[in-house]
């Protein structure tokens, strides 16, 4: 299995940088996007995005990168030397920072949204706290997603991770 550690933390680093890049965009670009249309309107187009990342491709770099993850953090805590520890933040930083947050918070955003009656007042009121509650958690997405990318890389680079 040592053997195969600098590829799954290579693997890592990608699935890292991947949603990373997604959160990044939403959080500096999408999301003030969709402030600027109507409540329906912006609504309408979260929950189309919502519907449509449902995708093999999307769910191959998160919950690959979950997945990754959770092995290298065993691993690295398996393993002496810096390689190992370091390996092991950046999973614990991507499953708590990235696929916590998510779970915890975006989801629940996202389920409420679509569940709320279309042009309603309550999706009004949803979508404002929505715009606020669910760009903050993406903020923290994204910094966490960058955080295990350094994370992996410098474990990468501190003598291929654990191999």
């Amino acid at each position: 299995m040592a053997s195969a550690v600098p590829i799954l933390t290579f693997l890592a680093i990608l699935a890292a940088a991947l949603n990373a890049g997604l959160f990044f965009i939403f959080s500096v670009c999408i999301m003030a996007a969709f402030a600027r249309l109507s409540p329906a309107e912006g609504a309408a187009a979260m929950n189309a995005i919502n519907a449509v990342i449902q995708n093999p491709w999307f769910f191959s770099a998160f919950f690959g990168g979950a997945l990754l993850s959770l092995v290298l953090t065993v691993l690295g805590f398996l393993q002496d030397g810096p390689g190992g520890l370091t390996a092991a933040a950046g999973g614990t930083v991507f499953l708590v920072a990235v696929i916590g947050v998510t779970v915890v918070f975006n989801v629940p955003l996202n389920e409420a949204l679509a569940a709320a009656p279309a042009g309603s007042p309550e999706q009004a009121a949803l979508w404002q706290r929505y715009l606020d509650v669910w760009t903050l958690w993406n903020h923290v997405r994204t910094l966490g997603a960058l955080a295990a990318v350094g994370f992996f890389t410098l474990a990468f680079r501190q003598g291929a991770a654990l191999g």
